[in-house]
């Protein structure tokens, strides 16, 4: 059985820098083996932000890829302050916020972006938690999509 990080080698992908907080708050926090992510939201490799709103000047594959974005940003904050994917046993819960228009409803498609890439990492098992996929008049910056996460450690 391959290793969350043997998973993300094989899927090719890069991890954009982890960010800094931006405001007066911890990026994640550890409590006994329990990991909290702050939100997060959808660093590029250049540390620019993926901007735009659901409905409006985004789609909703644009969101989904947002979302996937977002998932990518906090993995890199999971491999910068815990030194590997593998510290993290299972996820536990996702909350994904989405920037959109009033009368826009797939949000729970918008957040699979995320979904599907923690499943990738950790399987269907381990990298599959509860979620709740909420829509919001506003994001921070005009981003499409913030996720936060809480993980069990290994």
């Amino acid at each position: 059985m391959a290793t969350a990080d043997q998973n993300f080698e094989a899927l090719g992908l890069s991890l954009p820098p982890a960010p800094a907080p931006l405001g007066v708050y911890k990026p994640y926090l550890i409590d006994g083996k329990y990991l909290y992510v702050s939100g997060h939201g959808p660093v590029q490799e250049d540390k620019s932000l993926i901007i735009g709103r659901i409905g409006d000047t985004l789609d909703q594959e644009a969101g989904k890829l947002a979302a996937r974005q977002v998932g990518l940003t906090i993995l890199s904050t999971i491999q910068t302050n815990l030194g590997s994917l593998d510290k993290v046993k299972r996820v536990i819960k996702v909350l994904g916020m989405v920037n959109c228009t009033p009368d826009f409803e797939k949000h729970p498609y918008i957040i699979n972006g995320c979904s599907e890439l923690f499943a990738q990492i950790w399987g269907n098992d381990n990298g599959i938690g509860v979620r709740s996929a909420v829509g919001m008049g506003s994001l921070p910056d005009n981003i499409p999509v913030e996720v936060e996460a809480l993980f069990e450690l290994a």
